[in-house]
């Protein structure tokens, strides 16, 4: 086992590597989602954000920090080539909470992975609820420790608008980032094909994510992290925490509740300075 894995497998608390098929794989991914948050603090501090694997590895597991779907997407593609499961970028559209018929810029990255053979799809970056490992087949289910189910649907052409897979979900709202809509049934997340992606259109994808007026990531401030039976959320002051069904919803009133929030629930430790620098808190006085 490489230095590298090693300390992956450490940084998400999995004490040995797990096996190169699905079991393994959702193994991986469940640790990951829980251990490393998704966190977008770096974007509202103005700073550039690498998505290279060094850049990466540095950040989200050396200096023990979160990151968005272009970081943790890179990171679980270097460590499951490690592990000798091959994979390769997917890029989708979100449609979260969304009305029917828009078709939002191609803004997430997942991975398309081989598992002996059979196309599996794996995503540690989707930041509004915790995705599951599925296969790549028309109506493929599975069924998640926070209440939800997801399901992938095959619904149209390579190329086109509305996509060729759409990856759907069926659960409590309480237990996403607040954008999930009230509904009976399933619910779209986002929608792909499986075109190649050269490292070009990442770099393109995720430079509009972390720089357009019109991305979420350059208006909110968001930190979300899966837990064993749930969900947890901040989104600006709002704090919302999912355990076994059961929602709660909080507002943080101060940098120091927010920063004890951030250190408790997320594993994040950010310095004093930068939070004082973040524009949720630029209206404070600096201490």
């Amino acid at each position: 086992m490489s230095p590298r894995l090693g300390a992956y497998l450490e940084r998400i608390g999995l004490p040995t590597p797990p096996a190169a098929d699905a079991e393994g794989l959702e193994s991986v991914q469940r640790a990951h989602r829980q251990a490393i948050p998704f966190e977008n603090f770096d974007v509202r501090l103005g700073r550039p954000i690498a998505i290279d694997s060094d850049g990466v590895f540095g950040k989200l597991v050396t200096a023990r920090r979160g990151g968005y779907c272009f970081e943790h997407n890179r990171l679980l593609a270097d460590m499951l080539a490690e592990l000798g499961v091959a994979s390769r970028p997917l890029l989708a559209r979100v449609r979260l909470g969304l009305p029917a018929g828009d078709h939002p810029p191609r803004t997430h990255v997942l991975l398309l992975t081989d598992l002996g053979g059979a196309p599996w799809i794996a995503d540690v970056g989707f930041g509004g609820s915790y995705v599951p490992v599925l296969r790549l087949a028309d109506g493929a289910e599975a069924a998640t420790a926070d209440g939800a189910r997801h399901r992938l649907r095959r619904i149209g052409a390579p190329g086109s608008l509305a996509g060729e897979w759409l990856l759907e979900r069926a659960g409590p709202v309480a237990a996403t980032d607040g954008r999930a809509l009230a509904h009976g049934d399933w619910q779209p997340q986002y929608s792909f094909d499986l075109a190649e992606a050269a490292p070009a259109d990442l770099e393109q994808a995720h430079h509009w994510t972390a720089t357009a007026p019109a991305s979420r990531f350059t208006r909110l401030h968001i930190a979300t992290r899966a837990l064993p039976d749930g969900f947890a959320s901040l989104i600006d002051r709002t704090l919302s925490v999912t355990r076994g069904g059961h929602p709660e919803v909080r507002e943080i009133s101060d940098r120091a509740g927010y920063d004890r929030v951030l250190r408790d629930l997320f594993g994040l430790a950010l310095a004093p300075a930068e939070l004082a620098r973040l524009p949720l808190f630029l209206e404070d006085s600096v201490e």
